[in-house]
C-alpha cells in the first residue's frame, strides 16, 4: 500500500532547547514494503529527556540521531501491512520508532501488545514501556534495596521517579523525593506515600542541609535522574557502602557548554560507594516479565502513576520542551 504522512526530522543539532529550526517537519511517502518490513500507524509517541541527548553528536549508549533522520522515539500503534514473518496486520505493537504518523520497521526492539490487553494503549509507553520498566528493574534489581534502606529519588514527580519511589515503599524502604514545586512535593507525600519530599528550587544553594534534615540517618541508595547540583548535594549525604544508580542527567541535556563536576565525587571513595550506570535496554529479554509484574502491582493498588497526554502531532516539539522547564506532571506522551 502507498501511504503519505508527516514526520519530525533533525535538521541541525540544537544548542540549548530544541527549536523548530533544529527539528523540522516534512512529508514522507512509502510505496510498498521490502521483505522483513512492516508498516505501523502510530497512535502515541513518548516524549522523553533522553531524546534530547540523542540529538547531540556526543558518544552515548545509542548512536546520535543523524542529521536529516527522523527523531527517534518509542511509539505504540497498529500494524497496517506486514512482510515480516513475526508480525501481521492488526497486531498492536510498541517499540523504538520515531516522531512520525507512520513508521516502517524491521521488527527491531518491537514487542506485541497482548491480545487480551485490558489496559489503555498508552500504558505501553508509560507503566509497561521503557519508563515503567526503568523504574521496576532499577529499583527491584539494580539498586539492591533491602527493607529499612533510605532511598533518595531525584525527579521524583516524573515518570521514573514516581513509580520507582512507590516500588521502594512497597519493599519496606524509607523514600525521600526531590521535585520542583511545593505542589509536586505534596503529591509525592499525600498521593504516593513518600515519607518526605524536598522542593529543590526553593532549597537551591542549601540542598545539602535540606537532604540531611529529612535523611538524618543518611542515604543508602541515591537514584540519579538529573545530575548537577542535586547529585553533588546527594553525595554529601550518602552512607558507607551506598549505591548510586545513574539513570539520567536531565539538568545537563540542554547545556551549550561543557558541564563541570560533580564536585563532590570524592565522596564515592570516602564512603566506599558503588556507582552503577543503568540502562533498561539491558533488561530487554525480561520486558514481558517486568510488564506483568507492574500490571499486578497496579491491579493490587500498590502503585499508581500519572500520565500527561498532549493532543496533536503539531504540538510534539512544544510538548517535548515541557520536560526541561519542569511544567510536565508525570509521564509525557503525544497522542496523534
Amino acid at each position: 500500500m502507498s501511504v503519505n504522512y508527516q514526520q519530525y526530522y533533525l535538521h541541525q543539532r540544537p544548542h540549548g532547547p530544541a527549536t523548530d529550526s533544529d527539528v523540522r517537519v516534512r512529508a514522507v511517502e512509502v510505496d510498498g514494503l521490502n521483505d522483513g518490513q512492516l508498516l505501523i500507524k502510530n497512535e502515541y509517541f513518548s516524549l522523553d529527556p533522553a531524546i534530547r541527548g540523542w540529538m547531540s553528536d556526543e558518544p552515548s549508549y545509542m548512536p546520535p540521531i543523524e542529521l536529516n533522520a527522523v527523531i527517534r522515539s518509542s511509539t505504540v500503534g497498529t500494524v497496517v501491512e506486514s512482510r515480516h514473518p513475526d508480525f501481521a496486520a492488526g497486531d498492536v505493537v510498541y517499540g523504538l520508532n520515531g516522531w512520525e504518523e507512520y513508521s516502517v520497521s524491521d521488527g527491531y526492539f518491537l514487542t506485541k501488545v497482548p491480545k487480551d490487553n485490558r489496559f489503555p494503549l498508552h500504558y505501553y509507553l508509560s507503566a509497561f514501556g521503557a519508563v515503567g520498566l526503568t523504574a521496576y528493574f532499577g529499583i527491584t534489581d539494580a539498586a539492591e534495596l533491602k527493607a529499612g534502606d533510605t532511598l533518595l529519588m531525584s525527579a521524583a514527580a516524573g515518570a521514573v521517579g514516581s513509580l520507582g519511589g512507590q516500588l521502594a515503599k512497597s519493599m519496606g524502604c524509607r523514600v525521600v523525593g526531590l521535585a520542583g514545586s511545593d505542589e509536586k512535593c505534596q503529591w509525592l507525600i499525600d498521593g504516593l506515600g513518600f515519607d518526605a519530599a524536598i522542593n529543590y528550587k526553593t532549597e537551591s544553594g542549601r540542598l545539602n542541609a535540606a537532604i540531611a534534615a529529612v535523611c538524618p540517618d543518611g542515604v543508602d541508595v541515591y537514584f540519579d535522574n538529573v545530575g548537577g547540583e542535586i547529585l553533588d548535594a546527594a553525595l554529601l549525604n550518602i552512607n558507607s557502602n551506598a549505591r548510586i544508580i545513574f539513570c539520567g542527567s536531565i539538568s545537563t541535556y540542554n547545556a551549550a557548554e561543557p558541564v563541570p563536576g560533580p564536585y563532590n565525587w570524592w565522596q564515592v571513595l570516602a564512603k566506599s560507594a558503588t556507582v552503577k550506570g543503568f540502562l533498561v535496554s539491558n533488561y530487554f529479554p525480561r520486558f514481558e516479565e517486568g510488564a506483568l509484574a507492574v500490571a499486578a502491582l497496579l491491579d493490587d493498588g500498590k502503585i499508581t502513576f500519572k500520565d500527561e497526554i498532549i493532543d496533536g502531532f503539531e504540538n510534539t516539539l512544544s510538548g517535548f520542551n515541557k520536560l526541561f522547564d519542569g511544567s510536565n506532571k508525570g509521564k509525557l506522551l503525544l497522542k496523534l
